[in-house]
């Protein structure tokens, strides 16, 4: 069992809610067209992406560059210099620091392109715009996309509008890259589930803190109640997302699985999958502390092709649980009102 096929232009809403800058007027465009696969939508947001960021200036950074010269400069290298033998011709191996554009921001945005510029299902319109723009990029070095530590990388004043670049071109190179038996890559056909729970996840913040500021979304902490102040290694609890209403909390977790539902070959039954509804009623009581009712939690599930899928209220212990489904298979309007009831949840007198 796989959550539905999920229609193209809607994954490029949820990017869209996800990553806002993606609502630039350049990016505007994108959502008039139409795409046959998920490479060809990478490729058009990256093309635009790249372009505004060229507009803008490329990212440089100081990177320590290393050669034989006759002007000393930087670092002698006395050692290296003596090895390959450069001071018969009077040279030294000196190190020094460059400015340059060879910084690892755009080593991955180059790399990425030529990826996509390889990928036969990016359409020949969108692979001839991805070799112009990387020709302004003709200075920086590719990588070996296997190696690339997503990690190391840092954003500040500088270097913030590569934010959504990056986390494009993580999606590319990890949702959608494998290596072939030959050594080379190629492209699978949608985002593995991992990154797509990500995403998923991402965009459904995302939407609520645009559509419903007024619920003050967060992904936000919750203390344990415990009875004596002991809180030693205990785990974070870190929720999805969670909605206020003047007294009221609604606690939402996000789930992106293959089954909603655990079957009981034995007795050939199925139920909730206990760790999910163990995890939201956990949040839900350490929440609601002084026992009030006002906090309520939910399941929202991507839905799949399981024959049974749950929609569920329940009251446990003086709290409201909701085992709800979002169908991303659906015309993007209706997407729009199964999360407009999602909110209507929160003002609802039974939480």
């Amino acid at each position: 069992m796989m959550p539905y096929m999920i229609k193209i232009k809607n994954i490029y809403y949820m990017l869209a809610y996800a990553y806002q800058s993606l609502n630039e007027a350049n990016f505007r465009s994108i959502q008039t067209e139409e795409f046959k696969n998920l490479h060809d939508l990478m490729a058009a947001i990256l093309i635009r992406g790249v372009t505004h960021q060229l507009k803008r200036g490329l990212h440089k950074d100081y990177r320590v560059h290393t050669e034989a010269t006759g002007n000393l400069r930087g670092k002698i290298d006395v050692t290296n210099s003596i090895k390959q033998n450069s001071l018969l011709m009077r040279r030294m191996v000196c190190h020094y620091d460059q400015f340059s554009e060879n910084t690892p921001l755009n080593q991955i945005l180059k790399t990425t392109m030529e990826l996509l510029i390889k990928c036969g299902d990016v359409k020949a319109e969108n692979r001839k715009e991805l070799r112009k723009l990387s020709l302004f990029l003709g200075k920086v070095e590719t990588l070996n996309p296997s190696v690339i530590n997503w990690n190391t990388i840092s954003y500040h004043r500088n270097n913030a509008t590569y934010i959504m670049l990056m986390n494009i071109c993580q999606l590319v190179i990890k949702g959608l890259l494998m290596s072939a038996e030959s050594g080379g890559y190629k492209m699978k056909e949608f985002l593995d589930d991992q990154h797509m729970h990500r995403l998923y996840e991402k965009f459904l913040l995302g939407y609520f803190k645009k559509e419903y500021p007024q619920y003050s979304p967060s992904a936000s902490y919750i203390d344990w109640n415990v009875d004596d102040g002991f809180t030693d290694f205990l785990p974070a609890m870190i929720t999805d997302i969670t909605l206020t209403y003047g007294s009221k909390t609604l606690i939402i977790d996000a789930k992106y699985y293959a089954n909603t539902m655990k079957t009981n070959t034995l007795f050939n039954s199925k139920s909730l999958i206990s760790a999910n509804l163990y995890q939201i009623f956990t949040y839900v009581k350490n929440k609601d502390r002084n026992g009030s009712g006002n906090v309520s939690g939910m399941l929202l599930y991507a839905k799949t092709d399981e024959d049974i899928t749950p929609d569920n209220d329940y009251s446990i212990g003086g709290n409201r649980f909701s085992v709800k489904i979002l169908d991303l298979g659906s015309e993007w309007p209706e997407i729009v009102n199964q999360l407009r009831s999602v909110g209507a949840l929160l003002v609802s007198k039974k939480v």
